[in-house]
C-alpha cells in the first residue's frame, strides 16, 4: 500500500512539474509576445517621426535650391557686368 502511494505521489509530482514548466514556457512567451508588440509600436512611431522629418529635409533641400539658384544668377550677372567693365577700358 505505501508503494503504491508513494508510486501516486510520484506522478502527482511529475505531473506538477509538467504543468509548472507548461507555465513558465507559457508566461515567457506571453511575456515575448508584449516584448514584441511593445517593440512594434516602437519601430511604428521611429518610422512616423521619420517621415516627418524626411519631409521637413525634402523641404529644406528646395529651399536651398531655390537660394542656390538665386545666387548662380546673381554670381553670372556680377561676372558679367565685372567682363563688361574690363572690355569697356579695353576700349
Amino acid at each position: 500500500m505505501a508503494s503504491s502511494l508513494d508510486d501516486a505521489l510520484k506522478r502527482l509530482d511529475t505531473a506538477l512539474g509538467m504543468l509548472e514548466a507548461s507555465v513558465t514556457r507559457r508566461l515567457d512567451a506571453e511575456k515575448q509576445r508584449g516584448d514584441l508588440e511593445t517593440e512594434l509600436q516602437i519601430m511604428q512611431d521611429d518610422r512616423a517621426r521619420l517621415a516627418v522629418e524626411l519631409e521637413g529635409a525634402g523641404e529644406r533641400i528646395k529651399k536651398l535650391d531655390a537660394v542656390t539658384e538665386d545666387v548662380q544668377e546673381r554670381v553670372a550677372r556680377a561676372a558679367s557686368a565685372i567682363q563688361q567693365m574690363l572690355s569697356d577700358e579695353d576700349h
